[in-house]
């Protein structure tokens, strides 16, 4: 039988294309045993305001001599939740569906208490995709053993979950050994990001990249006509 996998690190209430890479396959493996990256998708994200684009940033604590893992990164102030979810609702709070996902979002950001970054993250990341129907199987790769090598690590944890496809964002063409790959009976295919029908928006000109939060704030059960790979 076929098996699409896609692996990618997480990232804190990512943009709806990141969902359309998860609805894309039939496993998603959070990869947060790499590297922790300041100023990166891993803790932050933009939303539409009307003063224009604004960063949502998680405070957390970094080690800048040492490697630290996204899944080791430690949340640095635990205020940060109630600050987000204030910006969050100053900004949508006019949107047409704001008040359909006000409650369980609300939920998240002032019921729960998170120590780590990367426990956050999946719980935004299945949260939204519950909002979304999508039914992807999400996994961690510390449940894998992990071989060093950045092709040989992603086709490591393809071969363990017995996958026929690896569909990697448009990122990895710069390193990803394809060959590799091939040899060992696995396709690589690429997602495509270009193409998004825009949707009415608050804040003035369209924007495709900031948080899924703007889509399912103005868009609400109709999201997925605005993407891709969800119906």
């Amino acid at each position: 039988m076929s098996k699409r996998v896609a692996i990618l690190q997480s990232n804190y209430i990512p943009w709806k294309g990141y969902f359309d890479l998860i609805a894309s396959v039939d496993e998603f493996v959070l990869y947060d045993d790499m590297q922790f990256t300041k100023r990166d998708w891993r803790n932050r994200n933009k939303i539409k305001t009307s003063n224009g684009l604004s960063w949502l940033t998680v405070p957390v604590e970094t080690k800048d001599k040492y490697f630290q893992s996204i899944r080791d990164t430690r949340i640095s102030d635990r205020k940060w939740a109630k600050k987000h979810w204030a910006s969050i609702s100053h900004a949508y709070s006019r949107a047409e569906h704001f008040k359909d996902y006000k409650e369980v979002l609300e939920g998240m950001y002032l019921g729960k208490d998170y120590e780590y970054l990367s426990d956050m993250n999946y719980d935004f990341i299945t949260h939204i995709n519950k909002l979304l129907g999508i039914e992807t199987v999400i996994s961690w790769s510390g449940d894998f053993d992990l071989v060093e090598g950045k092709s040989e690590r992603l086709l490591g944890l393809c071969k363990d979950l017995a996958a026929t496809t690896y569909l990697s964002g448009p990122a990895a063409k710069d390193y990803l050994d394809e060959e590799l790959f091939r040899k060992e009976g696995v396709a690589v295919e690429w997602m495509d990001y270009s193409g998004y029908p825009e949707y009415d928006q608050l804040h003035g000109e369209f924007e495709h990249g900031v948080s899924v939060l703007d889509m399912l704030f103005n868009c609400g059960g109709e999201s997925p006509r605005y993407m891709k790979c969800v119906s």
